[in-house]
């Protein structure tokens, strides 16, 4: 069963992004990944494409519970129809 995450990040790094979606197999590995960055620019991954400076992990993506251990970052699961729109609202995007 997959499982979807957003999760934003709290910095004033300029050049990282803050908002991240992944969508993650049974197994804990990203299948796709949407980076958004604070500017709006985005970078998104998935099996079959790389666009921008996305790419999968080659690690498991941690619990929404543990990604919450630290204070910088706000996790919470999502649905498969939250992330399939946003997917398809970057993708297909001129950003």
């Amino acid at each position: 069963m997959m499982k979807y995450i957003k999760t934003v990040w709290i910095h004033d790094f300029e050049d990282e992004p803050n908002l991240f979606y992944h969508e993650v197999d049974k197994d804990g590995f990203e299948i796709r990944k949407i980076l958004i960055y604070k500017d709006d620019h985005f970078a998104l991954a998935s099996t079959s494409i790389e666009k921008g400076d996305a790419f999968l992990s080659s690690k498991t993506i941690p619990s929404v519970h543990e990604i919450n251990e630290d204070a910088q970052f706000l996790a919470k699961e999502i649905t498969c129809e939250e992330f399939e729109q946003i997917w398809a609202e970057y993708l297909y995007s001129n950003k």
